[in-house]
């Protein structure tokens, strides 16, 4: 059985889980509301604050899809909860971002900066710059665990971190492989 999906979610008492026939879930709470359709084949039970998933057989389609739907379900209950962040670093010189109004206006050494509008659901923040670093920080949030992920992604695809200097926007605590320069030329003539 699996051990993602055999756990029980834990629903807050803030937080009220519905769901159809059809198994469309509909999680609402302090943060606002999500919806997601579930395998018509899993079956929910709430009981008592904690909401479990169960699937009808062992076979292999079943196991395959009983953790992956218990986690969906989950990231849903801790996102109109808590919500979520992905928090970018800037690194180079010259690059930085800065916000105008919602969206969010990114230098990276383009001829042109790259503005970037934010989806339903998500905020842009700027959280000042690393002072060891010297790194601009931009935190991304929203309730939808992918949503925040997909734009996250977006931007760090912006400018990729290069391998030489490490220049670009990746993930805070992001580790680049850096890699050696020209060895250039050492000593006199060839021969």
């Amino acid at each position: 059985m699996s051990r993602i999906g055999r756990a029980p979610i834990t629903v807050p008492p803030k937080v009220q889980v519905n769901w159809t026939d059809d198994n469309l879930v509909t999680v609402k709470g302090p943060k606002g509301q999500l919806s997601y359709q579930v395998d018509p084949a899993l079956s929910l039970k709430l009981e008592d604050g904690t909401l479990t998933v169960s699937r009808p057989s062992d076979s292999k389609e079943h196991k395959a899809i009983h953790g992956l739907y218990r986690s969906l379900v989950n990231n849903m209950v801790v996102g109109v909860t808590t919500g979520y962040t992905k928090q970018l670093e800037i690194h180079g010189v010259g690059y930085r971002a800065a916000k105008m109004g919602e969206n969010l206006v990114i230098q990276v050494g383009y001829s042109h900066p790259v503005e970037v509008q934010p989806p339903d659901g998500i905020s842009f923040t700027l959280d000042g710059v690393d002072p060891a670093t010297k790194a601009t920080r931009v935190s991304v949030m929203g309730i939808d665990k992918q949503l925040v992920g997909a734009v996250a992604a977006d931007i760090r695809r912006i400018r990729k971190p290069e391998p030489y200097k490490g220049k670009g926007i990746r993930y805070t605590g992001e580790a680049i492989r850096r890699k050696a320069g020209k060895a250039g030329k050492v000593g006199g003539k060839k021969k």
